[in-house]
Parts: C-alpha cells; sequence; structure tokens
C-alpha cells in the first residue's frame, strides 16, 4: 500500500511538472503570437548598403521613424566594411545582387564607376514627379549629374570653415573674424594676430598639409575647377600663404609634414589663432575640451574667405549620398526611402545626432548650434550657413590620377623646390596628359 500511494505521488509530482511546463509554453506561444500579429503581412522589405553600422548614430533613427509612418516597409541594413566599401559594393552589384536596393555612395569616384557601369537607376523621373527641389543641396547635385541624369541625392555633407580662438583675439584686443573675409581681408587679419616667438609663438593662420587647404582657395568663384587642366588660377593662393610663411604668419610646411603634426594639436594648445579646417572639427573640439584634453575652451567659426565678388558662404564640401540600385526589385519603394533620408525630415533627424546633413534648413541650424560646447555666439551659428558648396574632387573617371600630381607638385610648391609658376606649368603638362588619354 505504501508502495502505491508513493506511486501515486510521483505521478502526482510529474503531472504538475507537465502543468507548469505546459503554461509557460503556451503563455510563450502566446507572446510570440503577439510579436507576430505586430509584424504587417506582406510588408516589402528594403535591403540598405552601408557601413560601420555600430558606430554610426544616425541609420537606427532615420530606420526607426520611417518604418513608423511607414508600417508595411521594413529596412535592412547590409554593413559592407568602411575601408574598402566602394570596392565591395560595385563586386556585389556587378555580380548580379538583386537584393540590394539602397545604394550608399561614399565617394565621387566611386560614385563614377557605378554609373559607368549602370549600377545606379536615374533619379530624373522621380525627382520631377515627386517635386524635389535640388537647390536645397547648395549646388551639390549639378555637380554630380552626369549626362544629364542625377543617380544619388546628398544626405551628408561636410563644409569648410575658419576655426578661430576667441581667448587670442581677446587677449589681442582685436574684433573677431567675420563671415564675410575677402582673402586680402583674412591675410591682414591673420598677420595682425601673429605674436611672441619660440615657444610662446602664436601663429595668425594654419593650414594642414593636405594641398586642399590651400588650392582648393581657388575653385570658390565657380569659374574653376581642380580637374581643369589649366590651374594659373591657383597662383594668387599660393602666393599668399607663401608669403605667409617666410613672414612666419603661419607654421613652416616642410616641418609640419616632417613632424607629421596634426591639425587638431596645434588648435587645442593655443599655438594659432585661425585655422581653416572642414565642419568635421567641431565634434571633435567639443568632446576634446569636455574630456580636458584640449587647453584651447572658447572658440568660434566663421564662414569662409572669399574672392573679391563672390557671395560670402561658398566653400568647400564632400558629400555622401544615397541612390537606388538598377536592379532593384522595389525602386519605387527605394526611392521613397532615399527621398525621406536626403530631405527635410531626414535631415533633422541627422542633425539630433550632432551630424550635419546636407540640407541645412533653419530648424537643422538650430538644432547643431544648440548642442552643449557649440559656441553660442550668433556668428558660428550663421557660418552654417552655405550659399554654394563646390566638391572638393568633381567627378571625373580621371580623378584618382590627377589628384597623384596635384598632391606632388603642392609638396614641392610649398617646400619651395619649385617656384609657383614652374609648379603651375608642370601641373599643366601632366594632367593636360591624363586628360587626353
Amino acid at each position: 500500500m505504501a508502495q502505491e500511494e508513493e506511486i501515486m505521488r510521483s505521478i502526482k509530482k510529474v503531472v504538475g511538472v507537465f502543468l507548469i511546463v505546459s503554461v509557460v509554453l503556451c503563455s510563450a506561444f502566446a507572446a510570440g503570437s503577439s510579436e507576430v500579429a505586430k509584424t504587417p503581412t506582406g510588408a516589402t522589405t528594403l535591403k540598405w548598403a552601408l557601413w560601420d553600422i555600430d558606430s554610426t548614430t544616425y541609420y537606427k533613427p532615420l530606420i526607426d521613424a520611417y518604418e513608423a509612418s511607414h508600417p508595411n516597409i521594413k529596412i535592412e541594413m547590409l554593413d559592407l566594411g568602411s575601408a574598402d566599401f566602394m570596392t565591395m559594393l560595385q563586386t556585389q552589384l556587378t555580380g548580379g545582387d538583386d537584393t540590394i536596393d539602397i545604394v550608399t555612395v561614399k565617394d565621387i569616384p566611386g560614385y563614377s564607376n557605378l554609373v559607368k557601369k549602370n549600377l545606379l537607376f536615374s533619379l530624373n523621373d522621380k525627382i520631377k514627379s515627386e517635386g524635389i527641389d535640388t537647390s536645397l543641396y547648395g549646388g551639390t547635385t549639378e555637380q554630380i549629374t552626369v549626362n544629364n541624369n542625377l543617380y544619388a541625392l546628398p544626405f551628408r555633407s561636410d563644409f569648410w570653415v575658419i576655426f578661430y580662438n576667441k581667448a587670442l583675439f581677446d587677449k589681442a584686443g582685436v574684433a573677431y573674424p567675420t563671415n564675410d573675409m575677402t582673402f586680402a581681408q583674412y591675410d591682414a587679419l591673420a598677420r595682425k594676430m601673429t605674436s611672441g616667438s619660440g615657444a610662446n609663438k602664436v601663429y595668425g593662420a594654419h593650414y594642414h598639409t593636405w594641398r586642399s587647404a590651400v588650392q582648393l582657395f581657388g575653385i570658390l568663384d565657380g569659374k574653376h575647377t581642380i580637374v581643369d587642366g589649366h590651374y594659373e588660377f591657383l597662383k594668387p593662393y599660393y602666393e599668399m600663404v607663401l608669403a605667409e610663411q617666410k613672414d612666419g604668419i603661419c607654421q613652416d610646411y616642410g616641418s609640419l609634414k616632417t613632424s607629421s603634426t596634426h591639425y587638431s594639436g596645434v588648435f587645442y594648445n593655443n599655438s594659432v589663432s585661425m585655422m581653416n579646417m572642414g565642419s568635421w572639427f567641431i565634434a571633435t573640439l567639443i568632446d576634446k575640451i569636455n574630456k580636458g584634453e584640449a587647453d584651447c575652451k572658447s572658440w568660434g567659426i566663421v564662414k569662409y574667405p572669399h574672392a573679391e565678388g563672390v557671395p560670402a558662404g561658398s566653400t568647400l564640401a564632400t558629400i555622401t549620398s544615397l541612390g537606388v540600385s538598377a536592379a532593384s526589385k522595389n525602386k519605387d519603394a527605394a526611392f521613397d526611402f532615399v527621398k525621406f533620408v536626403t530631405g527635410p525630415e531626414g535631415a533633422s533627424i541627422i542633425a539630433k545626432t550632432g551630424t550635419i546633413p546636407s540640407i541645412k534648413t533653419a530648424e537643422v541650424i538650430k538644432t547643431i548650434s544648440s548642442k552643449a560646447g557649440f559656441p553660442t555666439d550668433s556668428a558660428s551659428a550663421e557660418a552654417l550657413k552655405v550659399s554654394h558648396g563646390y566638391l572638393e574632387m568633381p567627378l571625373n573617371d580621371k580623378s584618382a590620377d590627377i589628384e597623384i600630381i596635384l598632391n606632388q607638385v603642392h609638396d614641392e610648391i610649398m617646400t619651395n623646390n619649385i617656384s609657383i609658376d614652374d609648379g603651375i606649368k608642370k601641373m599643366d603638362t601632366q594632367v593636360q596628359k591624363i586628360l587626353s588619354k
């Protein structure tokens, strides 16, 4: 009898456990069913080719906002890595991958290659039918138009400004630079703001060792590009910077090159009054100040200087764009997402992450200039408004070869190993030879 009772108790335990497990499983199934019910049936999935998902702050908020207003669309990210992104992208699209719908275009040479290989869908008809105002992009869309066709729309854009050290200007009793300076005025101000010697030397201006820091002053009048094959227009700017270098207004190019001095360091340690640099430095500078890693704590920005007769706010630009794969089976839906990300709503979302979008509306400017650490003066906020942005390297299928020559001759001119006139002649001859092939 005792044995039978023990058997019955064991059976009850097993049944009890079974009932508990059943309840748990049923609850899990119900929860799972609830989740499934939340996913719309017949949803279209769009695959977005991009890079650095984990370290890029604006991807997720853009996708979340779009999916919230488009419940039948799901955006799937495809991370192709940063270092070889355009090569990986081109390889997949050339191989016939029709699962990629939205294409991120990282650079101009890569864009040129995708267009040449017919891997991007022309957006002309969609832009027209949707009434998209391309003037909002500050002239960059015209510069990436190929045979009257536009294959991508910009959604990110950094641009060059003048950073200046307010504390050094205050100490010298000199008025701050303004948002409307000619190059002659900029040069005069740099000379006025140079003082001291040795370890206490303060330079009025600083030019990093990139050729763009000097050469690209010359394209701001809109009459020239860096791939023209004729470079006489660069002469006044080389003359200005080399004269400043000779007079100790800026640091010696050769010394900067040899020591691999980074532009950020000389600004952090209060040794330069003004520096031309891209807007990407804004977030870095704020971060370094907040971490106590920069001595310069009082700074501002103004618009790039300009040639006589050229509007203030003309500057150099770099863009990141979105296009639609020519092989996509969901071109209409893909373009709608492109329109969202590259439009005013997408720009607002991007700006909230501290990143500068291509469209710089009043709301976008306010968002960026209101971020903690950004200068509080109105002139710095005004400097974020671009009247026209000229691409650092314009669309040209021989741009990579041209850049090698321009970099080489820039080094020779800035180190006084060749005269300005001979350097310009060398650029003309060698670039024209490339263009004629």
